[in-house]
């Protein structure tokens, strides 16, 4: 299993928009349709990296906590299907009901979009404020697979909630560990 770290996207860069389709309800989504009125979540997952299915359930309560809070919560698999094809889109439509994944699950097919965000792993997490500026961008918490942390979702529920209360957060922020993204 590769542990691949986030590229950690610089701090205020805007969100690069895009239109996908989501695999749950097959329409197609903007960064602009689906932003929150306090800030937006972008979470780049697939659906059989070890890592996203370690943080999956916690990614799950994250999005039920904060959603009702105004955070727009958008996930993204932009892996290649055809040397990865568990991350097919009909496989992203039931790895999202089999886990309870009710927000947007979009299919990066081009892979355009990963690399707009320069996006490197899964899961690699990015918080835009309302401004849709990157506010943070990093790991979800310490816990990996096999390491005996459990998951807390300590790092992004406290960035999440200094973008709510207008808190200030520390600018060294923890990269996200997973697999890479597979590339065409």
């Amino acid at each position: 299993m590769a542990r691949t770290p986030s590229n950690m996207l610089a701090l205020g860069t805007v969100a690069p928009n895009f239109k996908l389709k989501d695999t749950n309800s097959n329409n197609e989504y903007s960064f602009e349709d689906l932003k929150g009125s306090k800030g937006t979540l972008v979470m780049f997952i697939c659906n059989h990296c070890p890592f996203v299915l370690h943080v999956i359930r916690e990614i799950v309560m994250i999005a039920n906590d904060y959603r009702v809070q105004g955070i727009g919560v958008i996930a993204i698999s932009s892996n290649d299907i055809e040397k990865y094809p568990q991350d097919a889109p009909e496989l992203m439509t039931e790895f999202a009901f089999k886990n309870k994944v009710d927000f947007p699950y979009l299919f990066d097919e081009s892979q355009e979009v990963a690399k707009a965000y320069d996006a490197a792993c899964t899961p690699d997490f990015y918080l835009f404020d309302n401004q849709n500026k990157l506010f943070y961008r990093g790991q979800l918490d310490d816990s990996r697979p096999g390491n005996g942390i459990p998951l807390s979702g300590s790092d992004l529920r406290s960035a999440i909630d200094a973008l709510i209360y207008n808190r200030s957060l520390n600018e060294i922020q923890k990269p996200s560990i997973g697999c890479n993204i597979k590339w065409k």
